[in-house]
């Protein structure tokens, strides 16, 4: 009798356990955990400088024969379980930081949080000189300008201080202070040389990986793509400088209200490794096709224009580039942040598609 009492205990323990166990993993897939692996920061790259002579250890504040660590990008990582095969790493743009890809202005989840969720380990760039890569080599002044309407305008959110009718931002007072408050200055030149050797610094701590590149981003990712071998696809939003050519076979410079964007020569040998790669490139919304008299838009004009011409080149010579106006797929209103705006999850989605169809994920 004991025996069977026994079986039978051992048996009714077993199956309210593994009820637990089954209620448990309901409730964290309904909830808002993500379980992490292993997370850290580090810096990649960089350069060291010494002021002639000998330092003496009583005269501390003296810089004579100190060194400077500097120029190199600051990096956070996240392993969730059973993380996908490669990796995102994720580039901001001008005047932004990591923080980009965080959460939004009016307090959702954004892609840091989103890809998690689904498995993809991400790597989270502040660049050189920007953020907490705040160290630079070579001085610089950081002027307190007020220039946030010109944001409001740059990015697209509207015509300060009115908004788009049927933009994708939130139109309370917070949201709107929360986004000019992740704006933050460069401590040195902004030098896309120096940004995508740190890169590559970074995909050797990654491994093979998609780099996804923001706005001023997107010339860094470029180089980072011809410097590296671990770059397997690149993701590119907006991005607004830096799109590189074969020499001879640039395209006429773009004027627009916001000065003349230049395309840069580059050896064939070197564009050539940009071919090797799946590309694609997102633009928003409200994003004219003839000169406009809003400088904020008309800059993003020439540039959606100039990304078109690239692409075409790339795919000339035997390469995967392709770019997506969202507007021209039925997606209305982004800003110059789809990552971040209103329907920054069906943003996610496209990008979750992109990397499912390159057999990425």
């Amino acid at each position: 009798m004991n025996t069977q009492l026994n079986s039978l205990f051992k048996i009714t323990c077993s199956f309210s356990l593994a009820l637990l166990i089954s209620a448990c993993a309901t409730d964290t897939e309904n909830s808002k955990a993500i379980t992490i692996t292993d997370q850290g920061s580090f810096s990649a790259g960089g350069t060291v400088i010494q002021k002639p002579g000998t330092f003496d250890g009583k005269k501390i504040t003296d810089s004579t024969g100190q060194t400077l660590h500097g120029d190199h990008a600051s990096v956070f990582y996240q392993i969730p379980v059973n993380p996908k095969h490669f990796p995102l790493v994720f580039l901001h743009g001008a005047g932004q930081s990591a923080n980009t890809w965080g959460t939004t202005p009016d307090g959702r989840e954004g892609f840091q949080n989103y890809f998690l969720r689904h498995h993809f380990s991400v790597y989270l760039i502040d660049q050189p000189r920007r953020g907490r890569a705040g160290q630079s080599t070579i001085p610089a002044e950081i002027t307190a300008t007020p220039q946030d309407q010109m944001w409001f305008n740059m990015f697209r959110v509207g015509q300060y201080p009115n908004y788009f009718d049927n933009v994708q931002f939130p139109k309370d007072a917070e949201s709107l202070n929360q986004y000019f408050r992740q704006m933050t200055p460069n401590t040195g030149a902004y030098d896309e040389q120096l940004i995508s050797d740190s890169m590559m610094e970074v995909l050797k701590r990654s491994g093979p990986s998609v780099v996804v590149t923001h706005s001023q981003g997107g010339g860094p990712g470029w180089w980072t793509a011809i410097k590296s071998n671990n770059v397997k696809a690149i993701v590119s939003y907006e991005p607004g400088s830096g799109f590189v050519f074969p020499e001879g076979e640039l395209p006429a410079a773009m004027p627009s209200l916001t000065g003349t964007l230049t395309p840069t020569p580059v050896k064939l040998e070197q564009f050539l490794k940009l071919t090797k790669i799946p590309i694609i490139i997102y633009y928003g919304d409200n994003i004219p096709v003839a000169a406009h008299e809003n400088p904020g838009q008309d800059n993003w004009r020439v540039r959606l224009a100039m990304a078109k011409k690239w692409a075409e080149v790339v795919n000339k010579h035997g390469g995967d580039a392709r770019v997506v106006h969202l507007p021209e797929v039925g997606i209305y209103g982004n800003t110059h942040f789809p990552f971040s705006d209103l329907n920054n999850i069906q943003i996610a989605e496209l990008l979750s598609n992109f990397l499912a169809e390159k057999k990425l994920d």
